[in-house]
């Protein structure tokens, strides 16, 4: 430091510090000074604006309530965003564009989906009083509202809190549009609210006649027929041009609840609630009492119509199907042969509806579906819920939901594929993945004990299959789920305990290919397609390819040998069947939101799940309980022919064992050439050695069989023929034969 800088006196001195200092003490206290004053001066030209009192009161209730409102706006955004995602405008331009007549496998007609919008009857053709009786029922004040009728929702509400129970609907034409057009019918708050923001879209890009116009084209009126033109062809067979007052009324009426008033159904029900169509006509002044009397005391009479039930679940499934395989191939008018089982289809809704009926109230359970295939896929039953006509959210092939343990499978399954078996040692104890550990079903985090594959699929421990699954790299457990056909499947540390939703079509998919030794089972509802010409233009034989395979062969059959255990002794024991085997794995969700059963036999394939559509807990119902009880049931009427293949890795079931001898020996059984049964006299050498080989099983396990004898040919004497090779090995007259079994029977005595 140099002294010079600090030099003291003179004018030699270079720095006035103490002339800086003061300078600046003196600018900050007039800025200082400055500042007062205009402060004290914009005070007081403020205090001329104070308000005190009524007028203070008014400020601030105002102020709050623009504060309110940007808030409330922000939050409005913020929900009507979602909403505008599900928005598309070219869906009310698209739908409808294929028009598809769908066909059993027998060839007789099932159904029809499709609507051409552009080709519907032009609203100014519709008549007049189909057009009220609409307005009247569905919403009075539609040309007075801009998408929401907000008195008519409190009038509603009044209606219904008066009658204790829902007599009267609070939505408008424009909101059940959006629902119609964009969104399920799932029950629930953010449906309702995606409902209310798409009705102010849809009010602000089309005109109050194109909306009523889409709605009467959309709306679902039962019996398979969307919008008023298909309904009134189905019931009335006329276009709705000439349908007559009592006619409208009927369809008006469709509206609410389509499966419970249409006509075919239950037509004293439908004629009821035209009579209500009909005093909501007068009450909103269209008509009066005297013009309506002759409505009344004539009212419609529907045609007979042979097709009294659709299956519209399978129908979703195979017209979801139909617009994939047809994509850009300019082909509009088709007819599809399909998949589909008419019995099995009935059995699977009257084993659903019924459980669910039965004990679905006690059990917390209000929702369902199930699916039922071929082990190659083939989808013979869908069952989306429980009522079509009141919601047409299949819950089938759309709801996602979690599969709990019985997404184990998968997690097992690849470890067969790495080199494990099923009596591999695993350990029941804690395993952690980051500070998350599972906990088994009965609260604890593992006894320590070492048991088999075999043993923990079979009572279902958490704590082994997530173990499983981070040995073996959730990352390829996830690539495994994709190769069978399930998307959305996240590498979760709970992924091995089913925490990624999933739909009931998949998971059923992906058992499937189980249950045909490892070969990929897609889900397929569509043989044959042809065009309006009669053409061939997609047939499943030809087009599809062979299925590859994506299992080891070995691999099904330990896992098939797993699953056994879950039935016979395990979780799954109430879906167990007395006359064939039955595989199958148990699921329970996180709070019992989510029930299933997923298994199979040699010829089925069936998925169930149970819960409720706005995830409600049940009461504590597991996958072991009425899902197993609902496949169990469903299962029991669809095998009634025995002789179909056994179960990959597993012996065949005794019974069929019994059933297979009984149908040679009556030269019954398919020997597997078309058009061709074995003779019951010259069976073929392999089906001998078979059948002998599985008799002499059965023996060496304590099993005794009893067989009819066949048929003996005639002898040149007239005789019996007690020479006979038609009998397999062990079961002719020296070996056994007992005189008092009927020869339609087989009787099978184990100890």
């Amino acid at each position: 430091m140099h002294d010079w800088l600090f030099k003291q006196g003179g004018r030699g001195r270079i720095v006035n510090w103490l002339g800086i200092d003061a300078w600046f003490d003196s600018k900050l206290a007039e800025s200082w000074e400055r500042f007062k004053d205009r402060y004290d001066a914009l005070s007081t030209f403020f205090y001329k604006f104070r308000l005190t009192g009524w007028t203070r009161l008014l400020n601030e209730l105002v102020s709050d309530a623009l504060t309110l409102c940007v808030g409330g706006l922000m939050i409005m955004y913020a929900l009507a965003v979602p909403a505008f995602q599900e928005a598309d405008e070219s869906k009310w331009q698209q739908l409808g564009q294929l028009s598809v007549t769908f066909l059993d496998a027998n060839g007789s007609e099932i159904g029809k989906r499709g609507i051409n919008i552009n080709d519907a009857v032009p609203l100014e053709e519709i008549p007049r009083h189909m057009i009220q009786a609409t307005l009247a029922t569905e919403d009075r004040r539609f040309f007075d509202h801009h998408g929401i009728d907000f008195l008519g929702t409190l009038r509603a509400l009044i209606e219904n809190l008066r009658a204790n129970d829902v007599v009267q609907g609070g939505s408008g034409i424009t909101q059940q549009l959006a629902k119609n057009l964009f969104l399920s019918s799932e029950r629930s708050i953010q449906r309702k609210l995606k409902e209310v923001f798409l009705s102010f879209w849809l009010e602000s890009r089309l005109t109050k006649q194109e909306i009523l116009k889409l709605y009467l084209d959309r709306a679902y009126m039962g019996g398979g027929a969307f919008g008023v033109e298909a309904a009134s062809q189905f019931y009335f067979a006329k276009s709705v041009r000439d349908i007559s007052l009592a006619e409208a009324a009927m369809l008006a009426g469709l509206y609410k609840a389509p499966t419970k008033y249409a006509p075919h159904v239950n037509l004293p029900a439908a004629r009821a609630r035209a009579n209500e169509v009909l005093s909501n006509m007068v009450e909103a002044g269209f008509y009066t009492p005297g013009q309506v009397y002759s409505a009344r005391l004539s009212p419609a009479r529907p045609v007979e119509t042979r097709r009294l039930q659709t299956p519209d679940w399978f129908l979703d499934f195979a017209y979801e199907e139909i617009q994939k395989l047809m994509a850009g191939k300019g082909q509009y008018v088709l007819t599809a042969r399909t998949t589909i089982d008419a019995t099995l289809q009935k059995a699977a809704e009257e084993a659903m509806i019924s459980k669910i009926r039965e004990r679905g109230r006690s059990m917390g359970v209000s929702s369902g579906a199930l699916v039922a295939m071929e082990t190659d896929g083939g989808v013979k039953a869908v069952v989306g819920g429980l009522d079509y006509g009141e919601s047409q959210f299949n819950r089938a092939i759309s709801a996602r939901r979690q599969p709990g343990s019985s997404f184990k499978t998968y997690v097992y399954a690849l470890g067969l594929e790495k080199g494990h078996t099923s009596n591999s040692r695993l350990r029941d104890a804690p395993v952690y993945c980051g500070n998350w550990s599972p906990q088994n079903y009965n609260g604890g985090t593992g006894s320590g004990r070492v048991v088999s594959m075999a043993d923990a699929v079979k009572v279902s421990l958490n704590t082994t299959a997530v173990a499983m699954s981070l040995t073996v790299d959730r990352r390829q457990v996830v690539d495994l789920t994709q190769k069978l056909g399930i998307a959305g499947v996240r590498p979760t540390c709970s992924m091995a305990l089913g925490d990624t939703g999933i739909t009931v079509m998949e998971h059923t998919g992906g058992y499937a290919t189980f249950a045909n030794g490892g070969k990929l089972a897609r889900p397929y509802a569509v043989l044959e397609v042809t065009n309006s010409r009669g053409e061939v233009v997609y047939a499943r034989d030809r087009d599809a390819g062979e299925a590859p395979q994506v299992l080891k062969r070995s691999t099904a059959e330990q896992m098939n040998q797993m699953l056994q255990g879950v039935v016979e002794g395990g979780t799954g024991t109430r879906a167990k069947l007395d006359f064939t085997h039955a595989v199958g794995k148990t699921g329970t969700s996180s709070s019992y939101r989510d029930a299933w059963f997923v298994g199979f036999t040699g010829k089925l394939v069936a998925g169930v799940w149970l819960g409720n559509d706005d995830y409600r807990p049940t009461n504590r119902v597991t996958g072991g309980s009425l899902p197993a009880e609902v496949w169990q049931t469903f299962m029991s009427v669809a095998h009634p022919v025995q002789s179909f293949p056994p179960i990959p890795g597993l012996a065949p079931h005794p019974q069929q064992v019994a059933e297979r001898a009984r149908l040679l020996a009556l030269g019954q059984f398919d020997t597997g050439e078309p058009g061709k049964r074995s003779s019951g006299t010259m069976l073929p050498p392999r089906t001998r050695e078979a059948l002998a080989g599985l008799v002499e099983r059965l023996k060496a396990a304590g099993v005794e069989i009893s067989l009819p004898s066949p048929p003996a040919p005639p002898s040149r004497s007239g005789g019996s023929g007690s020479g006979s090779t038609g009998a397999p090995p062990g079961t002719g007259a020296g070996a056994g034969r007992r005189a008092e079994v009927p020869p339609s029977r087989a009787v099978i005595r184990t100890p």
